[in-house]
């Protein structure tokens, strides 16, 4: 305690302690010695689970003989992760808001691990699935306190160029993982594909307990209070699991139930004091349109990565590092562009960036169509491989900032739970209804004709659906959202209430607090210099 403050300012000083936050929240800068740990941890941390998944559908046709499971086990070893990630994602940025980013992060990318350990020695094909399922919790608890954290760390000037900064250098992560999977797979056994993850996650927990800052939303003081919503969360993944299943299998009565389910899962939101999806954050125009854009987009991105290992290997002889190499141009192109699109959406807004991606993403899609036996990758593989990574480098890191600049700072936890758990979602039913949209054939293996006449359907589908939400985002997203959500995070705290981003109700006014000159400012403000 200082001396001679007032007592007022004690209080206030405590409060900065007692919600975990220090002059740094809110103020780190890009390319500070603090905010570059900050990016390391969060990158090291999102890429584990994304490097899990690029290297598990590389995985895929050697999973499958190895564990003696058909076209609709290999959907389930994907869709199983999905579902739980999807369903509890939420709950993990909730729990990160209340609990604190930093400690349920760290939480996650240990249990993360554990599940990775029971992938790799998994028997069969049921307690592979099992053990993804698990390992999707893990994801849930990660994955959106990486962007929460973030969010919450950096100053408003430098959050897009950071998260740019993060999209790109996940990246890398993506990059290396066909290189050392593939090798893994071809020189081992797909097991060793969930065994890396284990030194990985240490180093992770390491950097995240020494230099990553703690955050908790306001109100909550790190002591996690409110209640979590377990009816919400059982409804909604029952629900999830119904469609899923239904679709894979075939079952519509399931998937007629799984629907009813989510449906009374809104209700029950409607109902709750503190939903795990609040609905009422869907009021603000800009966050309801970015995570449809979000949806649609996702969904043709699941389809497509979930076949074209699948295809490469199965029709067209490629070993599962030629496959994984196939589409190293991607993350090259994600790693190269995703910052300056960042930036860029920051300077013109992000209007412009979420209309033309998607369109170059879907024109690289329609090139694909060209993959087939006896073409060369230069000329059937390459051409939208490039154009398709051009695209998505343009849109996702414009699209993630819209997503966070629609929502209240203090609430970045549930704002980026509520768009992945969209994405996976997205991702989710399309790879579910794969066999639907290709005319597979349930329950039995898939030639590798049908596969190839197949995967063709489906990369028009997925075009037909990530045109529809660069579509989307020219008819609805305002070129001005970042520069809006900028300006209103630098302005003096409003005295009037303001609707609870959790539940609707009336919350107090923005907390001051005590910089270490003893001026005040908001906690989503930088310190004074």
């Amino acid at each position: 305690m200082t001396p001679g403050r007032p007592d007022a300012q004690r209080a206030k000083l405590v409060r900065v302690t007692e919600v975990g936050t220090t002059t740094e929240a809110g103020a780190l800068r890009f390319g500070s010695a603090r905010g570059t740990w900050v990016l390391v941890g969060t990158v090291l941390g999102s890429g584990i689970a994304s490097l899990d998944a690029t290297v598990v559908n590389l995985a895929l046709p050697r999973l499958g003989s190895d564990l003696h499971t058909d076209f609709a086990g290999l959907q389930w070893v994907v869709t199983g992760y999905t579902l739980s990630l999807a369903s509890l994602i939420l709950v993990g940025g909730a729990l990160g808001d209340r609990f604190g980013r930093r400690r349920v992060f760290v939480v996650g990318v240990a249990w993360f691990a554990i599940a990775s350990l029971l992938c790799g020695v998994a028997p069969n094909v049921g307690m592979l699935v099992a053990a993804r399922v698990l390992q999707g919790v893990g994801g849930a608890l990660l994955t959106p306190g990486s962007l929460a954290i973030l969010q919450a760390s950096f100053h408003p000037d430098d959050r897009a160029r950071a998260i740019g900064a993060w999209s790109g250098l996940g990246g890398v992560t993506t990059a290396i993982g066909p290189f050392v999977g593939g090798w893994l797979i071809d020189v081992a056994s797909w097991r060793w594909i969930f065994f890396i993850n284990l030194p990985l996650a240490a180093v992770v927990v390491w950097v995240a307990i020494v230099h990553v800052p703690e955050s908790h939303a306001a109100g909550t003081g790190g002591t996690g209070r409110h209640g979590l919503d377990v009816p919400g969360a059982l409804l909604g993944a029952l629900g999830l699991a119904g469609i899923t299943d239904g679709l894979i299998e075939r079952s519509w009565w399931v998937g007629v139930a799984g629907a009813v389910l989510l449906v009374v899962f809104v209700v029950v939101e409607l109902r709750s004091a503190m939903p795990m999806l609040p609905l009422s954050i869907f009021r603000a125009r800009q966050f309801t349109a970015a995570n449809l854009v979000t949806l649609v987009v996702y969904a043709g991105l699941g389809a497509v990565f979930f076949l074209i290992g699948l295809v490469l290997q199965v029709a067209l002889g490629y070993s599962p590092v030629e496959a994984g190499v196939a589409t190293i141009p991607i993350t090259v192109l994600m790693l190269a562009l995703s910052a300056r699109a960042g930036a860029l959406a920051q300077k013109i807004g992000p209007r412009w960036p979420m209309t033309i991606g998607p369109l170059v993403m879907a024109a690289g899609l329609l090139l694909m169509t060209r993959i087939e036996p006896g073409v060369t990758y230069a000329t059937g593989v390459l051409p939208g491989v490039l154009l398709f990574g051009l695209g998505l480098a343009t849109t996702v890191a414009p699209l993630t900032a819209t997503v966070l600049a629609a929502a209240d700072v203090e609430h970045a936890g549930i704002a980026s739970g509520v768009n992945n758990a969209v994405a996976r979602v997205g991702g989710l039913l399309a790879v579910s209804a794969i066999p639907i949209i290709a005319g597979f054939h349930p329950g039995g293996d898939v030639p590798a004709a049908d596969l190839v006449d197949g995967f063709h359907v489906v990369l028009v589908a997925a075009a037909g659906a990530i045109t529809a939400g660069g579509v989307l985002a020219w008819a609805q997203i305002r070129s001005t959202v970042l520069a809006v959500a900028t300006a209103e995070e630098g302005a003096p705290p409003a005295p009037e209430r303001t609707p609870c981003f959790h539940c609707g109700a009336d919350a107090p006014p923005a907390t001051v607090y005590v910089d270490a000159s003893g001026a005040g400012r908001r906690q989503d403000q930088p310190a004074s210099p």
